[in-house]
């Protein structure tokens, strides 16, 4: 079967070099029972690509399912994917069949395949090398024949570094790797895919299908599509829905296309996106901490130099002792500034050192006549898991213990904020 045929089969629009590479890499891998891991961001249409390598392959006749890993509760995956006894756990009133057994000769489609626990990687590892699995709460070994195609938007390498995936499972899934490219690299491709839409959704609502003039057509192109394909049918079908006529214009373009947001939090060089990572977002609390830290010393320095070179403060006005005085009376706590002799002069210089930073203990820079002493103080406390703990605890005050708000606002996803209130043991 050539590739346009494969294409008009499933439905697949575009003919870039990186796409069409993806396509015959399937089919090339479909006729054998290699493990395949398919990498992509989401919304490129990975799961089209497990159903073509099915379709191709011996098994095309026998069962066929897709499962996400992200979206089955840790606590029962184990119990989907290879099923359970009777009283193995509360709730357990009936033995089940996992998803291994009941697709046994077919095909199983493991979509974000990063989020499954460790616990359950070690299970999936045992089933890819013996084809061998145990149900919840069973002794007795029992044998499946199943091909598993794998698909992750991560960096499952990366997460090995971490410990967050058993470094043996990814070179077991990844005997044959994927990789979907993102439409933004595929630009040839973003007209011709929404000329498609257009013309479906023009069916589907009976309109006209929808014209882009030249601008609109750039702007179309030009926009990064964080979504894919995805958000591009969804754009797609605003326009046939909204737009009050078939003739778009660049200017009513931009109504649709959503504004562009950049991230200005502080990131670590050479790290993957945060997409809810939660160990991501306590890298970067440290990050924000130490520049912190490292400004405060460099303002701290910056003082130094200017007590030790008088030219840098500019003229040095000579001030009396009751003069400044006076001014400190003004100031929320005298008590924490260093008091002067009343019988020295306090020149630029002093001044400027009287307004070197505090420390947080309150404690002030002490100036002597010749010498210069920085007294500082640690912080109470810089321990990461604190802070991670006192931001959770907080977000679910505000948003009155709704952990999906609260989940929400600390940009991670609702399970991860399941796991981290039982890993800090957090009332809510």
């Amino acid at each position: 079967m050539d590739l346009q045929s494969i294409k008009n089969r499933f439905g697949i629009i575009g003919n870039s070099p990186a796409l069409n590479h993806a396509l015959n890499t399937a089919v090339q891998v479909a006729a054998t029972d290699l493990t395949v891991l398919i990498v992509g961001e989401s919304g490129v249409g990975k799961e089209v690509f497990s159903q073509i390598i099915h379709s191709l392959s011996t098994r095309k006749h026998n069962p066929f399912i897709a499962v996400n890993c992200g979206a089955i509760p840790e606590g029962t995956i184990d119990s989907e994917l290879f099923g359970h006894e009777k009283g193995a756990f509360t709730g357990a009133v009936d033995s089940r069949k996992g998803y291994f057994e009941t697709v046994n000769g077919g095909t199983i489609f493991m979509d974000e395949i990063g989020e499954m626990p460790l616990g359950t990687q070690a299970r999936l590892l045992r089933v890819l090398e013996t084809g061998e699995f145990i149900r919840v709460g069973s002794s007795k070994v029992q044998k499946t024949d199943v091909r598993v195609i794998a698909a992750t938007n991560r960096e499952l390498l990366e997460f090995t570094q971490k410990g967050r995936f058993r470094e043996d499972l990814y070179y077991r899934l990844s005997t044959v790797p994927i990789r979907v490219s993102s439409l933004r690299n595929r630009k040839e491709d973003i007209l011709l895919l929404f000329r498609k839409f257009a013309v479906d959704f023009a069916e589907r609502y009976k309109t006209a299908p929808i014209q882009l003039d030249e601008e609109a057509r750039q702007l179309l192109i030009h926009y990064p599509f964080p979504g894919n394909v995805r958000e591009l049918k969804n754009i797609a079908e605003q326009i046939s829905v909204l737009s009050p006529s078939p003739q778009v214009s660049g200017k009513e373009m931009q109504v649709f296309l959503p504004e562009r947001r950049e991230n200005r939090m502080p990131v670590l060089s050479g790290q993957p996106s945060m997409q809810g990572d939660f160990s991501n977002e306590r890298e970067i609390l440290y990050k924000l901490f130490f520049d912190m830290k490292k400004d405060v010393t460099e303002l701290k320095k910056m003082f130094v130099e200017i007590l030790q070179n008088p030219s840098l403060a500019g003229s040095a006005a000579n001030f009396t002792n009751e003069s400044i005085l006076n001014d400190l009376n003004t100031t929320p706590d005298p008590s924490n500034i260093t008091t002067v002799s009343h019988n020295s002069v306090v020149t630029a210089n002093n001044i400027a050192g009287l307004m070197a930073p505090q420390s947080s203990s309150g404690n002030a820079v002490l100036i002597s006549n010749n010498d210069i002493h920085l007294h500082e103080e640690v912080e109470e406390s810089l321990n990461i898991m604190d802070k991670e703990k006192e931001l959770i605890i907080k977000a679910l005050k505000k948003h009155r213990s709704k952990r999906k708000d609260a989940a929400m606002d600390l940009g991670i996803s609702e399970r991860t904020l399941y796991r981290k209130l039982k890993e800090y043991d957090i009332d809510e």
